[in-house]
């Protein structure tokens, strides 16, 4: 499949011929159709269609080339953690696209009616679950295109992405300074070790959303279901904490090593409590925590195709967030 009909030709008729061609097929399955026009939003990652059906909307997302893994990694997970991803109603994993049901209200909407840090609590056991239950297929997932961004892996990646100034804005307006990027280099080492004690932790890798917040989480009488997942990699699972947990932070202005954060950080490490020391559980979410931040850098320079002028509005969040690895840790 070319470049131009999964991403680049977005806004081309014969890719947005077919894509409606498939979509309507798709709901035919289902005896619904398309009852009116889409509404849409495009991102240089992804293109989403609003489709009305008469009752509930369906949803369709087509990813770019570099995030396109997210449709195939969607239907795994849905058969490997049922119910805790929304289940498609369609998958086209070669092309990127998938088609869902309407999710409903998400936990963003819930907090903005009834505040409160400690949902959470009953939300990231869930989450962590269905990386428990991941954790097995890592080799399928990895065939689907998930990014390998596993403790042993990412001191490579972080030295190739030192080297990609461009990505980084060296010396321009919202990147790098050359101070810093000289500062990570010098860095480079001390990552590496902290990887690899992280490593030596023995925790197993799984499918990591790497941008776990409110607005990802849809809140069913049946419980949590994740989306979005065109940022994950497989990686080391509690580096989930580095997005929720500022999220978090930041939605409830809470202070680093604030009692609401770290009751949050322990909930979720609770799932792995049966095979590894509580001590050992905490270390392993603050090293996780620190070398995350390069995995957000990198998920960045994935999502924003060189060649898309829209990406100069997003372009500030690959050097930002590698700049976050000497942020002080929140838990």
């Amino acid at each position: 499949m070319s470049a131009e009909v999964v991403g680049a030709g977005w806004d081309a008729p014969a890719w947005r011929e077919s894509a409606s061609h498939w979509v309507a097929e798709q709901l035919g399955r289902y005896g619904r159709r398309v009852t009116g026009p889409v509404q849409e939003r495009i991102r240089p990652w992804s293109l989403v269609w609003r489709v009305p059906t008469g009752d509930d909307d369906a949803w369709f997302k087509a990813n770019s080339d570099d995030t396109r893994h997210e449709a195939g990694v969607l239907a795994a997970l849905a058969r490997l953690a049922p119910g805790r991803v929304p289940d498609p109603l369609a998958v086209d994993a070669g092309r990127g696209w998938s088609l869902l049901p309407e999710g409903g209200r998400t936990l963003r909407d819930a907090l903005a009616v009834a505040p409160d840090p400690g949902r959470w609590e009953r939300i990231l056991p869930v989450y962590a679950e269905l990386q428990r239950a991941s954790a097995a297929h890592a080799g399928e997932l990895l065939a689907l295109g998930l990014p390998d961004h596993r403790p042993e892996a990412l001191p490579r990646l972080f030295t190739d992405l030192l080297d990609d100034t461009d990505a980084l804005l060296l010396g321009r307006e919202g990147g790098l300074t050359p101070e810093t990027h000289a500062r990570l280099r010098v860095h480079a080492d001390r990552y590496a070790r902290d990887c690899r004690r992280l490593a030596d932790l023995g925790i197993e890798p799984t499918v990591q959303h790497d941008d776990l917040h409110d607005g990802n989480v849809f809140v069913t009488a049946d419980g949590p279901r994740f989306f979005d997942w065109g940022d994950a990699s497989l990686a080391h699972p509690f580096g989930t904490l580095l997005v929720t947990l500022r999220s978090v932070a930041h939605a409830f202005e809470l202070p680093a090593g604030d009692p609401a954060l770290l009751r949050l950080r322990d909930a979720y490490l609770e799932a792995w409590s049966d095979r590894h020391d509580r001590a050992v559980l905490r270390e392993a979410a603050a090293l996780a925590t620190t070398v995350t931040t390069v995995s957000r850098s990198l998920a960045w320079r994935r999502a924003l195709p060189a060649a898309d002028p829209a990406r100069a509005e997003y372009a500030a969040a690959v050097p930002g967030w590698l700049e976050e690895l000497f942020a002080p840790a929140l838990v």
